[in-house]
């Protein structure tokens, strides 16, 4: 697995803890229109946390897309080599961010995010209109619309991909940070109270974005090798 694709997977995964302030109410809110029997097995609800998940994923592959094409077109207008290792530098500026957010030692982050609410008042109400969740098609369209929920740890990844050197690579950096997240929402919908205690410990949430700090120092020292070609990031 390449460089960036780990990152990012790490990332998500480490910063699941975010996920549950973000998402919680969402993941818990999609079994509400299901039986009385399925609601009380996992295996009853599994199937539509994965197809729940499996839009979101979808959404996040379409993002990383798209703003990789964004970032193809730009690469056009300014020095590629110059470009990449800024934005390579402002990622890592960007997860330093994301984990001391996370960590509780700073708030900068939530001023990000309420920025991307703007979009987000126009999209929300579509999600509104799927609930109850009854089906599966239900679940995957209701993820596919939340998948643009504001997130500063979604924003984080998106930066990644911007410097990704075709739409398809965008995309998968996009999926490789949505797998990270999968194992804490599969089990937050499962496991909601059992899960919900556990994230909301001050240490968890600390390891968590210390982890991510980490992430984002390494980033940055990654970006300031000048010595190393443009799309070395990448692999190729």
């Amino acid at each position: 697995m390449e460089m960036v694709y780990l990152t990012v997977f790490l990332a998500g995964f480490f910063g699941g803890v975010h996920c549950f302030g973000m998402c919680g109410g969402i993941v818990g809110a999609l079994t509400f229109g299901l039986s009385e029997e399925k609601r009380q097995s996992w295996w009853g609800s599994f199937p539509y946390l994965l197809a729940y998940n499996a839009g979101r994923l979808s959404s996040y592959a379409i993002a990383g897309a798209i703003v990789a094409g964004l970032g193809l077109f730009a690469m056009d207008i300014f020095a590629v080599h110059r470009a990449q290792l800024v934005l390579k530098i402002a990622a890592g500026v960007f997860m330093i961010v994301l984990g001391l957010y996370i960590g509780g030692w700073w708030s900068g982050m939530s001023r990000v995010e309420q920025a991307g609410s703007r979009l987000w008042r126009f999209i929300e109400p579509l999600g509104r209109r799927l609930m109850p969740v009854r089906t599966l098609p239900q679940a995957f369209a209701v993820g596919l619309i939340w998948g643009w929920l504001p997130c500063g740890l979604v924003y984080s990844a998106l930066i990644f991909a911007f410097t990704a050197s075709s739409l398809g690579q965008g995309a998968l950096v996009m999926l490789s940070f949505g797998l990270g997240t999968l194992p804490t929402l599969m089990l937050m919908g499962m496991l909601a109270s059992l899960v919900g205690s556990l994230v909301r410990e001050p240490w968890v949430r600390q390891t968590a974005g210390g982890l991510i700090v980490l992430f984002g120092i390494i980033t940055i020292w990654a970006g300031a090798e000048l010595e190393w070609p443009s799309n070395a990031y990448f692999g190729g």
